[in-house]
Formats: structure tokens, C-alpha cells, sequence
């Protein structure tokens, strides 16, 4: 697996860079905007250049941009859910023009109508944001598994194979979390049960779909369904059942990105991750 950092673009997008050397990231995930507002800066010639040039000084790695919280592709609510499918195109071709490989995207909250309404009205909405942005897939757009949380969608891996398929473009893939895989109830901590989750994926969505993972220990016991990241191997899931997944054969090229909170300090935990990452290798 390749191994990176969700890092702050504060000061400049390209700074991101300089904070993901800094950890010790061989990839990166960022925010091209803020991760809780609608509005974004506009990408002009000066940003996008800078970024394109630290890009290619950090050698290309691979690189993510996370779309806002606030985008909902399965609500019932038409105004949120058309300003969403014009939010997340928009962040398509943000990536694109930054030369951004992917866009990591939470499916959204289906509300009272229920996951079955939720999982179509997400896939028309990504079947529209396709069609959009063209048939010649550059950026790809993942769907990121969700913990489960109230009425979210995407909390399984039943439910991202239907989006996919009625959705039904070669865009897409998945990005698979792992304290959010373990937050509802997938247990791919032991032996037995990492065999079963990816034998389930396979199954029900295919390997070759899988381009992302968010590397995460999470607060909270199995099948919880909240959404709480903890550091590596200081939470509920603990150091060791990450060594199965770093060194299977299958990830050697998916990149897998730390969103884990800050240390004790204030400091970014990513460094202290990625270095207990790297020791089960």
C-alpha cells in the first residue's frame, strides 16, 4: 500500500505538500476548499500552477481531494440534492484542472424516505454528475463506505454495489474506511474475518473497484455506527490488524491515507502513525 496524510492547505493548496513530505506521506488527500461550506475560492493560473509544480517536485504522488460534508447526493430534499450534484461536479473539475487524480465522496443521508429511496436518488445524481463531466473519465470519483450513522447511505457494502450499478459509469470506484468498515459491524480485524470482508467485496462489488483506503483506528467498539476516528493503535481496533492489510499483495498500488485526530499536543498524529504503520512491515 502506498501510504499518505490528509493534510491542510492552509496558506496555499501547494503547501499541502510540504506538510505530507514533512509526516513522511508517499500520497496526499486534501481539501481544495473548505470541507463545511458551499462556496469555494476560485482556482485562478497562479494557484493552479503552484500546485501542478509541487505536485511534480513531490515526484506525482498520488493525490485525493475530499468533497464537503455538506454535499448529500441521496436527499429527498430536490433544492440539496441539485445544489450537491452541482457542488460535487464542480470539485470534479477542480481536481481536474489541479491534475488531482481522485475525489472522495460521503454518498449522504437518505432521511425519512428510507436507505432503498436514498441508494437510488445517490446514483441519479451520480449518473447526472457523469454525464456532465464527460465520457473520457480523468479524475476518478470514489464512494467512500459510511459508519452508519442515522439515516446515511453507503454503510454497506450491498448498498455501494447497487449505487454503482444503477449508477452505471466507469468513473467510479470505492474508498473503503477502515474505522468506518468497523464501525458497522465489519469485523476485518482477524484473520477469519479480513478473508470474509474482502471475499464479501469481491463478491459483491468487484477488487478492481477498490482505489482508496482511510487508514483509521477508531473510538468507539465494533458496530457502534458513529463516526469517530482514533489515532493507529490506540484505539478499538489496534495496531496489529492493520499488518494484514499493508501487506496484501492485492493494495501494493492503492493508496491509503491517515485521517486520524491530532496527538495529546496539538500536533498532527500523522507522522507517529505512518511510523507505527511502517514498523509492521
Amino acid at each position: 500500500m502506498i501510504l499518505g496524510t490528509q493534510e491542510s492547505s492552509a496558506g496555499g493548496l501547494f503547501r499541502a505538500f510540504e506538510r505530507c513530505a514533512r509526516d513522511g506521506g508517499e500520497a496526499l488527500q486534501l481539501w481544495t476548499r473548505s470541507s463545511r461550506q458551499w462556496a469555494a475560492r476560485i482556482l485562478d493560473e497562479e494557484a493552479v500552477g503552484a500546485f501542478r509544480s509541487a505536485h511534480a517536485g513531490a515526484g506525482r504522488i498520488p493525490v485525493a481531494a475530499h468533497a464537503p460534508y455538506l454535499i448529500n447526493l441521496a436527499a429527498t430534499d430536490d433544492f440539496l440534492w441539485n445544489r450537491s450534484i452541482d457542488t460535487l461536479t464542480e470539485e470534479c473539475r477542480r481536481a481536474e484542472s489541479l491534475g488531482v487524480e481522485q475525489v472522495i465522496v460521503h454518498p449522504g443521508a437518505a432521511q425519512a424516505a428510507g436507505a432503498e429511496a436514498g441508494v437510488r436518488r445517490a446514483a441519479d445524481a451520480l449518473k447526472r454528475i457523469c454525464k456532465t463531466l464527460g465520457t473520457k473519465p480523468r479524475v476518478r470519483l470514489l464512494l467512500e463506505i459510511t459508519a452508519g450513522q442515522g439515516s446515511c447511505v453507503g454503510c454497506s457494502f450491498a448498498e455501494l454495489a447497487e449505487m454503482l450499478h444503477r449508477a452505471g459509469d466507469r468513473r467510479l470506484g470505492v474508498c473503503l474506511d477502515t474505522q468506518h468498515m468497523w464501525a458497522v459491524g465489519i469485523d476485518w480485524s482477524t484473520a477469519r474475518g479480513y478473508e470474509d470482508t474482502f471475499a464479501d467485496f469481491d463478491r459483491l462489488i468487484g477488487l478492481r473497484y477498490l482505489e482508496a483506503f482511510h487508514l483509521n483506528d477508531s473510538r468507539r467498539p465494533l458496530g457502534a455506527r458513529v463516526d469517530r476516528h482514533e489515532r493507529i493503535g490506540d484505539g478499538a481496533i489496534g495496531l496489529a490488524p492493520f499488518k494484514r492489510l499493508l501487506c496484501d499483495d492485492r493494495f501494493k498500488d492503492v493508496p491509503g491515507y491517515l485521517e486520524t485526530p491530532p496527538l495529546p499536543s496539538g500536533e498532527e498524529s500523522y507522522a507517529e502513525g505512518l511510523r507505527r504503520l511502517r514498523s509492521l512491515l
